[in-house]
């Protein structure tokens, strides 16, 4: 079943409108969606390694923008909006203690989320729920996603045919070991205390 997935996500990265599904996939990663543009952005990268650069800025544009809309949701509508998106991931009671030692370390939690794969809707809600300075955050987002997205699309770019055949051949063993991460990861977040 990955393996049909792969192929197809593959096949998707020549078509006409697969520019248009990467930057829906940033964008709303950064607010409300669980999972990360890197999903699509590896395969297109792989498929069409001369379009790295031009997927990697469309993934930092989107997903910017969408941390601004996610910025947004903390800001006006925290109560009726973040609050229950937060409940659905299990993150109400982390997030009450982070946000309260929030915007003094504000500018280095969102270029460190930025970068990782700590779920970023996460810091962007934060960061309009506890008024983090909006220029602040745009240029921190915007230097911690550009470096996150073209770090992986340079790889994919100078090793993307190695890298290819490896996937290719330890696809099955690898999707066992990214669910595996994926989760670990998940329930390492839940049992973190922010």
């Amino acid at each position: 079943m990955l393996r049909g997935l792969y192929e197809w996500t593959m096949d998707l990265a020549a078509h006409k409108n697969a520019r248009w599904g990467l930057a829906l996939v940033a964008f709303v990663e950064s607010s409300v969606f669980p999972i990360p543009p890197d999903v699509a952005l590896v395969p297109m990268v792989l498929a069409k390694r001369d379009k790295a650069w031009a997927y990697a800025a469309i993934c930092t544009i989107a997903s910017v923008l969408g941390g601004a809309f996610g910025y947004a949701i903390g800001y006006f509508l925290y109560d009726s909006v973040g609050l229950p998106i937060l409940n659905f991931y299990g993150y109400t009671e982390a997030f009450e203690s982070f946000a309260s030692r929030y915007n003094e370390w504000g500018v280095w939690i969102v270029l460190i989320a930025g970068i990782t794969p700590f779920p970023y809707k996460v810091i962007t809600i934060a960061s309009g729920v506890t008024g983090l300075s909006f220029p602040v955050f745009m240029i921190a987002s915007l230097v911690a996603r550009g470096a996150r997205f073209f770090v992986v699309s340079g790889l994919l770019y100078w090793f993307g045919p190695p890298i290819k055949r490896f996937i290719d051949r330890y696809f099955g063993i690898l999707s066992i070991l990214f669910m595996v991460l994926l989760i670990g990861g998940f329930l390492l977040i839940g049992m973190i205390k922010l």
